[in-house]
């Protein structure tokens, strides 16, 4: 069985970006210590500053789900509530 790749894009307004950026780093440490967790990495964009891509991968759905869950992602919700243009979550299978 093939892991799960996870592409997440997070699109900040403008006037949060600070506030933004500030808790998607704090992601990167709990989460890359998460069963099943093989690669979290984070990326902002050249040109629009506004917008960071994740790049994952987990062992499979099931624990990724429970990444969903965690006590982490669920306050970077909270302390984002408001301050995003959009994200969006696209689950994906390595093909070659």
């Amino acid at each position: 069985m093939s892991n799960l790749i996870v592409i997440a894009k997070i699109e900040a307004k403008k006037e949060n970006l600070n506030v933004v950026k500030e808790e998607v780093i704090k992601l990167i440490e709990p989460t890359l210590k998460e069963d099943g967790c093989l690669q979290y990495d984070l990326h902002q964009d050249n040109q629009d500053k506004t917008i960071f891509i994740f790049v994952e991968t987990w062992v499979n759905q099931a624990l990724w789900q429970k990444h969903m869950e965690s006590s982490h992602l669920q306050s970077f919700i909270e302390k984002t509530d408001g301050y995003l243009v959009g994200l969006n979550v696209h689950q994906m299978t390595k093909t070659q």
